[in-house]
């Protein structure tokens, strides 16, 4: 999966919080958020900012962050939702992206596990992304032997 796939799956699943995504969906679509973030905060800073120049050195900067602002309100929901599947990919519940708001340990702890690398197999959250298994919750195998007689 390259950048260009993995922002079209996010955004083409822009508010899907079942099923799982793997390591690259989200890393890919992580760093296309933030260079666009970053490039939305230059042009604001350059469209709508405050400039000062003096002795060959230039700044800019803004109080009013308008496009990478809407920017970033409109991939809000793609984002949770990605994070949720990418925990779900390690059997995690997506509650789980809120320990980012422990300070310092938290935000850690949910780096590590971002980079995890996901189940293999199916688990309680859908079928393996990588070998393509399908979508939806895990389907239960049953044998003659574990099915009770009646």
């Amino acid at each position: 999966m390259n950048m260009m796939e993995a922002v079209k799956s996010v955004y083409s699943n822009y508010a899907k919080f079942s099923g799982r995504a793997r390591r690259a969906e989200y890393w890919w679509f992580y760093l296309f958020y933030l260079i666009v973030y970053l490039v939305l905060g230059v042009v604001d800073s350059l469209l709508f900012g405050t400039t000062t120049t003096g002795d060959g050195s230039f700044s800019a900067s803004t109080d009013t962050p308008i496009l990478s602002g809407i920017f970033a309100l409109g991939s809000l929901i793609p984002n949770l939702a990605v994070g949720v599947r990418r925990l779900h990919d390690i059997n995690r519940r997506g509650w789980w992206l809120l320990i980012a708001l422990i300070p310092l340990v938290g935000i850690i702890i949910l780096i590590v596990w971002l980079a995890k690398a996901g189940d293999k197999g199916p688990n309680q959250y859908g079928g393996d992304p990588i070998s393509g298994e399908g979508e939806g919750p895990a389907e239960p195998s049953y044998s003659e032997t574990s099915i009770p007689k009646v």
